[in-house]
């Protein structure tokens, strides 16, 4: 079975990730290691934390996982992981991995933050990841800040709370989703399994 890697940067709640990936068929292995990502045949960065303390903690492996990535190993940022795909935050200092030109900015503070709970995704572009979703599906937030991408082709998915903002993006071998998959239920599984084919190819 193809094997992923969960990057853990100190982020909490990786076991549900790491069930869900095994659920679609995947060998799952969490850490933090050069030698893990050089071996991976797909990479996964979990949600929740912070932008500054998650991009600190990146920087052992930043350079092994740019090359990884860009030797064509899939990769999917969740939530935070998103995030860092992006060089920079509203949250504070830290440099992300810039795979994306654009910033992450915080919700407004018309609704309340942070955005938590069930919400739809309005699929703006088809991509793989995204295969048997319906349009106005039903998935799970949690989060204050969302990414706003230079390049508007990358996005696949919007959501509103106070704002319209990206909750997903693909570009080639790279994918991120501002929600929770692993939280989502049937849909989320999908979307997890989507990924899993992704790797396969």
């Amino acid at each position: 079975m193809p094997e992923a890697v969960i990057i853990d940067y100190g982020v909490g709640n990786l076991l549900s990730l790491k069930c869900a990936l095994e659920k679609v068929g995947l060998t799952v292995t969490v850490g933090l290691s050069t030698k893990q990502l050089k071996k991976a045949d797909a990479i996964a960065l979990p949600g929740v934390g912070s932008f500054p303390a998650a991009a600190g903690k990146l920087d052992t492996v930043k350079t092994a996982l740019v090359d990884a990535v860009q030797s064509g190993v899939p990769l999917l940022g969740i939530c935070l992981g998103l995030q860092l795909f992006f060089p920079e935050s509203e949250e504070g200092k830290g440099k992300g991995l810039a795979l994306f030109d654009g910033k992450n900015i915080c919700l407004p503070n018309s609704v309340k933050v942070p955005h938590m709970g069930w919400n739809t995704l309005n699929i703006v572009k088809h991509s793989e990841l995204l295969d048997g979703i319906a349009d106005g599906a039903y998935v799970y937030f949690v989060h204050s800040l969302y990414p706003v991408p230079v390049d508007k082709s990358i996005v696949c998915t919007e959501t509103e709370y106070g704002a319209t903002f990206t909750s997903a993006v693909a570009a080639k071998n790279v994918y991120g989703t501002q929600f929770h998959p692993e939280k989502s239920g049937d849909t989320g599984i999908r979307i997890l399994a989507n990924f899993a084919k992704a790797i396969v190819r």
